[in-house]
C-alpha cells in the first residue's frame, strides 16, 4: 500500500474540499483534481510535513528543527474519533487527508530564484526520507513546486495537499 500526495491551490478552505475530496466532503463521489479542474500536481511520495517542510528549510537556508510552521489539518475536521468509537461511515476511515500548506510556506517557494534551485536542489537531495534518483529530479521538482506555489501567491490562493492512502 503506498502513501500518494497531489498539491493544489484554492481560493479557502471550502473550495479545497470540494475539489480534493467531493461536493461538500463527499468522499464518495470520486472527484479527481483534474475533473474538478483544480490546478494541481502529483508529488507521488512527497509528504507535506517532512519532505516538503524539509524543501523550505533548505530554501531558507536553515536547519529543519528551526522550521516553526506545519501544515494545518483541514479535512477531515479533527479531532481524531478514539480507537474503537469511530463511526464505519466515518470520513477518518477513507484514507483521505486534506491539509493546508502555511502561507509563508507558498512565498518562499514561489520567492525561490531560479539561480537558486540547484544549490536548494543539492541540500534537499541529500534528505533521508526521500530518494530521488539523482539531482536533476530533485532540481525538476522544485521547479515544479515553486511554478505552483508562484500560481497560487499570484491569484491570492493557498496552497493545499491531499494524502490518499
Amino acid at each position: 500500500m503506498g502513501v500518494l500526495y497531489d498539491y493544489f491551490h484554492a481560493t479557502d478552505h471550502a473550495t479545497a474540499v470540494e475539489q480534493a475530496i467531493g461536493p461538500g466532503g463527499d468522499w464518495l463521489s470520486g472527484t479527481t483534481l483534474e475533473e474538478a479542474g483544480a490546478d494541481w500536481i502529483d508529488a507521488k511520495g512527497l509528504d507535506p510535513n517532512v519532505v516538503v517542510g524539509q524543501l523550505v528549510a533548505c530554501a531558507e537556508g536553515i536547519p529543519f528543527s528551526a522550521q516553526q510552521d506545519t501544515p494545518d489539518l483541514i479535512w477531515p475536521e479533527p479531532p481524531y474519533p478514539r480507537e474503537g468509537t469511530a463511526d464505519p461511515d466515518s470520513p477518518w476511515d477513507t484514507g483521505l487527508l486534506l491539509q493546508q500548506l502555511p502561507d509563508r510556506w507558498r512565498d518562499i517557494l514561489a520567492g525561490l530564484p531560479e539561480d537558486a534551485v540547484p544549490v536548494v536542489a543539492a541540500r534537499w537531495y541529500e534528505i533521508e526520507e526521500v530518494d530521488f534518483p539523482d539531482r536533476l529530479t530533485a532540481e525538476n521538482t522544485i521547479t515544479v513546486f515553486t511554478a505552483l506555489a508562484s500560481r497560487a501567491r499570484t491569484t491570492g490562493a493557498h496552497l493545499y495537499c491531499r494524502c490518499s492512502v
